[in-house]
């Protein structure tokens, strides 16, 4: 993988060869090294290992702006990308919102990140290049699989991801990171159950005990029933709740308020939300992890985003301070923070109650799972459809009494904020809608079921 001598060499080249024929000029630089192993019907069905390293160049020439990126990290492809960004830029209208880059100062400092923020597991490193190490952890939940005598499916993968930022000001960032994930499907021949964790270690994802809670899902979602469409008191564990939320990441971010795409516009300092939902963006969560500085090269701030219930200020790019003003966060995306902002570490606060204390403290629900297959129908009220999936029950007098057959769901993620009763303790969730966020389960109130599913 690309390292940071790599990064430091490749953006000096840029810079030095773009010299005063450019009014400036900022680089982006990404690299990957990633290995899968992916298995099905309780076998190995294949190994990738990719590596793949990129750079995105933005020059700025009398008011003009102009966005490359190639994969050519010779010094003859750094040469094209460089010439031909300058010669489009050329032909550009100007354009008076061209923001002039950034400089040094104690923003763009690594000594202003917390000590405490790492996010790199050598060990990671090491599992990508080794094959048999890999499939000793699918073995792992292989055999979990045959002895419950169910079919298992999914994938295990691990990640070394490096990213480089600097700009003809003298702007220099870097930083690598580690990922680790496991997705666990078992299946019988009635039921399914449905599992996925990941971090920033190898140590974090324990595939055995993962594989175990899908299994046992599995066991105790067979022979499922029909219940009767129409609203229920529901319990989301918090996989649930993340691809559900996700769906309001991008209306916490300044770009949406200022052009009044964000369901939140014009509502900042209002409380649309319960009085127990409070949602930060924060990097130095201890159940965090992400790059600790924005495209530009500025420290990420953490952000109260939503305070008990009220939309507090969104995460802001240089751009949206423009409109909005207050300062930048850190956030931003894209070339001199062009393409507006991103919400990408999110943390959810909690409560006190446990999954186990929601279900004994309702009377008639359902506990889901996982949902499926979400999609947002009206952006506005940010009414989402989707499916229940891989286990989801039937909880009468306390109880789970058993698996209930898939349903359809048509609810506002704004309404069901509005309506959490009960909430438990923060985890780092990973779902299938939504980039990883440490979220809590929670007990809601008026959830709304359209219709069945045939699965």
């Amino acid at each position: 993988m690309i390292n940071r001598r790599q990064c430091q060499r490749i953006s000096d080249f840029i810079i030095t060869y773009a010299g005063d024929r450019v009014r400036g000029i900022e680089v982006l630089i990404n690299g990957l090294d990633e290995a899968s192993s992916r298995f099905a019907n309780n076998e190995l069905t294949d190994h990738l290992h990719g590596t793949a390293a990129s750079v995105t160049i933005g020059v700025q020439l009398k008011g003009r702006t102009a966005v490359f990126s190639g994969d050519d990290l010779t010094r003859a492809g750094l040469r094209r990308l460089v010439d031909g960004a300058i010669a489009y830029a050329e032909h550009l209208p100007h354009d008076n919102t061209t923001l002039a880059l950034i400089k040094p100062s104690d923003r763009t400092s690594d000594s202003a990140v917390k000590a405490a923020l790492r996010h790199y597991d050598d060990r990671v490193e090491r599992l990508i290049k080794n094959e048999a190490a890999r499939v000793k952890h699918v073995q792992a939940v292989l055999d979990v699989a045959r002895r419950y005598r169910q079919k298992a499916a999914g994938i295990y993968q691990v990640t070394t991801s490096a990213f480089a930022t600097a700009n003809s000001n003298g702007v220099f960032r870097f930083d690598r990171q580690t990922d680790v994930e496991c997705s666990v499907t078992m299946t019988s021949r009635t039921a399914s159950g449905w599992q996925k964790e990941c971090g920033n270690t190898v140590k974090s994802v324990n595939v055995t005990a993962l594989a175990e809670r899908a299994a046992q899902i599995a066991v105790k979602s067979r022979d499922p029933i029909y219940v009767r469409p129409g609203e229920y008191t529901v319990i989301l564990t918090p996989a649930a709740v993340l691809d559900l939320i996700g769906f309001l990441f991008e209306d916490l971010e300044g770009s949406g308020h200022w052009d009044e795409s964000s369901s939140f516009a014009g509502k900042i300092g209002k409380r649309i939300l319960g009085r127990n939902i409070t949602i930060r963006d924060d990097v130095y969560h201890p159940l965090q992890f992400g790059c600790p500085f924005d495209d530009e090269g500025l420290n990420r701030e953490a952000v109260t985003l939503v305070e008990n219930g009220v939309i507090r200020n969104p995460v802001k790019s240089r751009r949206s301070v423009i409109e909005l003003g207050g300062h930048a966060t850190g956030h931003g995306v894209g070339p001199s923070a062009g393409e507006g902002e991103g919400a990408v570490n999110i943390v959810m606060d909690g409560g006190d109650s446990s999954l186990e204390e929601m279900i004994a403290s309702t009377k008639r629900g359902l506990l889901m799972t996982r949902v499926w297959y979400v999609r947002d129908v009206d952006p506005n009220t940010k009414l989402l459809t989707g499916m229940t999936r891989d286990g989801t029950f039937l909880i009468e007098d306390g109880k789970l009494k058993r698996g209930v057959k898939n349903m359809r769901f048509n609810q506002s993620a704004i309404q069901m904020l509005r309506h959490a009763v009960e909430l438990g303790k923060p985890v780092l969730a990973a779902g299938e809608e939504c980039f990883p966020a440490v979220v809590p389960p929670m007990k809601v109130e008026n959830f709304r079921f359209s219709s069945r599913t045939r699965g």
